[in-house]
């Protein structure tokens, strides 16, 4: 028996990221709706998408837990931009790792909204039942029951392998009943129109369907924290593995200073690269062949997108960059 628990310990501690070990690095992807997009747009009067509204919320959570170490959001949708990547997207893991090694994470989330909506049901004096979202029938007094589900699963994709390493669900519920009459229908909370719907919003955030989405929120992002500790830690890249770097400024114009190198050329999201100008040029007296050239650091260049070929990035330094100045690693 002692032999069993010993073995069971063991195998604890391989499959564990240990307590001391680094944060997992992630990037969170909006959240797909397919699935639930008819029911959507008959809530809130015109598609919305819930998708971004709930993951917003989600990276709310997981900040607060500090579980991760979370990519800022603005990099992400540059990149998804930048890459062209459409909604259809969103769930997709292949398509989650490649978007995470443009912005040299370790992991992606990536999920898909399941259930979005009411069942609702009419109990009494005549007439049908409507739904809470405002197609109320025609009957007499009864009593009214909603029931109000939202559900949510998301994967933890490894940017490197493609791998899903965990796979949780949250779910919330409210219910509701009350006593009413019937009556011609009316436009109940979340026909908004044509305008987008603020899903951070206390009037969402007390509404049936608000209720419900921030209980699933809340219990996805305990789930993704429980899941945290068990990730692997990425593998140590030794600064000798990355290849020589030694990049030009290819325009200076703006304050996105733009790069002749990116993700081809070992650049991550992240890096932040010396911005150096060549002073004079040493010649080999004899042959007149240039032997070495004397450089001066203008600045620092943060990088916040990466592409294959190019890279962007935010310039601090007491020079001024121009275009044919060189960026290398520091």
């Amino acid at each position: 028996m002692r032999k069993i628990y010993a073995m069971l310990a063991f195998g604890a501690m391989l499959t564990v990221r240990p307590a001391n070990a680094q944060k997992p690095k992630v990037a969170v992807m909006d959240f797909g709706y397919g699935t639930v997009k008819t029911t959507v747009a008959a809530i809130f009067g015109t598609d919305q998408d819930i998708g971004k509204g709930i993951v917003d919320q989600l990276i709310s959570q997981l900040l607060e837990a500090g579980q991760y170490r979370l990519i800022e959001r603005s990099a992400l949708d540059k990149i998804i931009k930048e890459q062209n990547f459409s909604n259809s997207d969103r769930a997709d893991a292949a398509t989650a790792a490649k978007i995470g090694g443009l912005l040299g994470v370790d992991d992606i989330i990536v999920g898909d909204i399941t259930s979005f909506g009411t069942d609702d049901k009419h109990f009494g004096a005549g007439g049908g039942g409507g739904t809470w979202y405002g197609k109320g029938g025609f009957g007499g007094l009864g009593i009214n029951k909603n029931k109000t589900i939202v559900e949510i699963t998301a994967r933890i994709v490894n940017v490197n392998t493609g791998e899903i390493l965990a796979s949780v669900k949250g779910y919330g519920e409210t219910q509701k009943s009350g006593l009413g009459i019937g009556g011609g229908g009316s436009s109940g909370w979340g026909r908004g129109g044509a305008g987008g719907v603020d899903m951070g919003s206390s009037n969402f955030r007390e509404s049936q369907i608000g209720k419900a989405t921030g209980i699933a929120v809340k219990q996805l992002a305990d789930n993704l924290d429980a899941k945290a500790s068990l990730i692997p830690p990425p593998a140590a890249k030794p600064v000798a593995a990355l290849p020589p770097l030694d990049g030009l400024i290819a325009d200076a114009s703006t304050g996105d200073i733009i790069v002749n190198a990116g993700s081809n050329a070992g650049i991550q999201v992240g890096d932040n690269l010396f911005v150096k100008r060549v002073d004079r040029v040493i010649k080999d007296p004899v042959t007149g062949k240039p032997i070495r050239s004397i450089e001066s650091v203008v600045g620092t260049l943060s990088i916040t997108s990466v592409d294959a070929d190019s890279a962007v990035g935010r310039f601090s330094g007491t020079g001024k960059p121009k275009i044919g100045d060189h960026v290398k690693r520091q």
